[in-house]
């Protein structure tokens, strides 16, 4: 059986009992060696082999799949974060659908989700924003017409901005141009939940020069949206004692 894993944003705990029991029973395990924190390779077998695909092509990552499955080996390609989220799985699914091989998927924890529960903040404040929109600004990979930063911004929800930390004087041009204010609040974290990591509170106009005073060029996210400062929202209606719910009936308040 092939597994596609999530190893989470960086700390080794933070990987799923099932892709922690995945990893222990593999005989062959394929890791993003650019992202995935190698501690996590510390619980397999003694004779598993370990490929790190950072330094392989699509071709060359399948061919180490598909002759281990041949062989009837238990197979785990493990990603970074959570593999729905910038994982390139789906070229790799498609070839094993192309071979009639059987293949499963285990969820992990994101980087924007590490990030958050770094600066303990919630996206979806009542009053601020109900959506949280997860995007790249366009570099050298364009994206959709439709999807272009400046476009996303105009809906002022929460964004999660990866794969930018290294353009952020184009990313603020492109984020004001869609109507956020200069001062709005923004966060870069770098490699969140990681023992390295580094978090900053900062606003859009400042983002590049807090990157250019700490460092910053890569493997950070880019929170946006006045979730970031968690100010002016209002309260939640699910504990409301006036709101009424399948489960509780609304109470009088003085």
């Amino acid at each position: 059986m092939i597994n596609f894993v999530g190893a989470g944003p960086g700390a080794v705990d933070l990987i799923t009992v099932r892709g922690m029991e995945l990893l222990k029973k593999a005989d062959v395990i394929i890791y993003a060696g650019s992202l995935v924190n190698p501690e996590l390779l510390s619980c397999a077998g003694k004779n598993t082999k370990i490929y790190d695909s950072a330094k392989m092509t699509l071709e060359e990552v399948m061919e180490v799949m598909l002759e281990a499955d041949a062989k009837g080996a238990e197979v785990v390609r493990l990603h970074t974060g959570e593999p729905s989220i910038y994982g390139a799985v789906r070229e790799q699914m498609d070839i094993l659908d192309s071979r009639g091989i059987k293949y499963e998927s285990c969820p992990g924890v994101s980087a924007c989700f590490g990030a958050a529960a770094s600066l303990n903040l919630e996206y979806t404040l009542p009053g601020v924003s109900q959506t949280l929109i997860i995007t790249r600004l366009e570099g050298k990979t364009p994206v959709p017409e439709l999807e272009k930063m400046e476009l996303l911004a105009k809906h002022h929800a929460s964004m999660a901005i990866y794969l930018s930390s290294g353009m952020l004087e184009k990313l603020a041009e492109k984020l004001t141009q869609g109507g956020y204010e200069a001062d709005t609040p923004a966060a870069l974290v770098y490699k969140a939940t990681w023992p390295r990591e580094e978090k900053y509170v900062c606003t859009i106009g400042t983002l590049a020069a807090t990157a250019r005073e700490h460092g910053i060029t890569k493997t950070a996210v880019v929170l946006v949206g006045d979730a970031v400062t968690h100010s002016n929202f209002e309260r939640s209606k699910l504990y409301d004692p006036t709101f009424e719910t399948e489960f509780r009936k609304a109470k009088e308040t003085d």
